[in-house]
């Protein structure tokens, strides 16, 4: 998957991605456990993808949306 900057991945740590997903810290750190998130980074040091994390966003929205019929 490519990012936005040149055609390479922008990875962010835990706490900006939770705050670019509206969500918690441990949500993030809780998909990424289950496998809906890839985790990079180090151990320690965890980054997550936003291009990955706006898709998962998405998906869950389109979840959501059909759930409230």
């Amino acid at each position: 998957m490519t990012g936005a900057a040149g055609g390479r991945q922008v990875k962010v740590p835990t706490e900006l991605a939770a705050l670019a997903a509206g969500v918690s810290a441990a949500t993030i750190r809780k998909w990424a456990s289950r496998g809906k998130l890839t985790r990079y980074g180090s151990p320690g040091h965890a980054e997550y993808d936003l291009d990955e994390l706006r898709e998962l966003m998405a998906k869950t929205a389109m979840k959501q949306s059909r759930g409230r019929s």
